[in-house]
């Protein structure tokens, strides 16, 4: 059993509830996090921070992710005592996926102040780029309803904008580290990417003098 924790409290609380491992969740991740104890502001750990006092509190494997695109980030979340590193806006351009290609195109062109992080779209927080619907529905964030209500309430507005292209009316789920990937190309598939971290990684490690089998 692998818990998400985005702060220490949950890593505790998972370690008590008999989880195998921990996967530290950082403020810098995309969409919604797994948090479930605390206020919003609790769970506003970011990665660097959080890794290394789950590790030091938990003494579990812990997994770490939020804001990590490339072979530098996986190099730099082993050094602070996690056992791997996990992915998700990283994927989310690659051939094989499913999402509209007007969001694609918007994680291409954006930057590092281009999200965050708003309840008013599913009322969960999560963080996404933003565009029309964040800002129009974030002017009326006291008549937002809680999870899953206003999921519901704007998912046919949403499921009919990525019909259109519309990527004004979408929820444009984003890590802040998406920048990072511009590079990338546009055809990469999910196995050429896991190939090509594969390799960063270890030439970060290799130019630091450490060896890797």
């Amino acid at each position: 059993m692998i818990g998400t924790a985005t702060h220490v409290a949950e890593g505790l609380a998972w370690r008590a509830a008999g989880a195998d491992a921990i996967c530290a969740q950082g403020a810098e991740a995309g969409g919604h996090r797994g948090t479930f104890l605390g206020s919003a502001e609790d769970a506003l750990v970011g990665t660097m921070a959080l890794v290394p006092q789950l590790v030091d509190a938990t003494g579990l494997p812990v997994l770490a992710a939020g804001g990590i695109m490339d072979g530098r980030g996986i190099a730099a979340a082993l050094a602070l005592g996690a056992q791997a590193a996990q992915l998700g806006t990283a994927f989310l351009t690659c051939a094989e996926s499913a999402i509209p290609a007007c969001w694609k195109a918007r994680l291409r062109a954006s930057d590092d102040t281009s999200t965050s992080v708003t309840r008013a779209i599913t009322g969960r927080h999560a963080r996404g780029i933003r565009n029309a619907l964040m800002a129009q529905l974030t002017e009326r964030l006291d008549s937002v309803a809680p999870y899953p209500v206003q999921n519901a309430l704007t998912q046919e507005l949403r499921q009919s904008a990525a019909r259109a292209g519309d990527a004004e009316h979408l929820s444009l789920w984003s890590g802040q580290g998406a920048p990072l990937g511009k590079h990338r190309d546009a055809a990469l598939t999910a196995a050429q990417l896991i190939d090509a971290l594969d390799a960063e990684w270890r030439s970060v490690l290799s130019r630091q003098g450490i060896s890797v089998v």
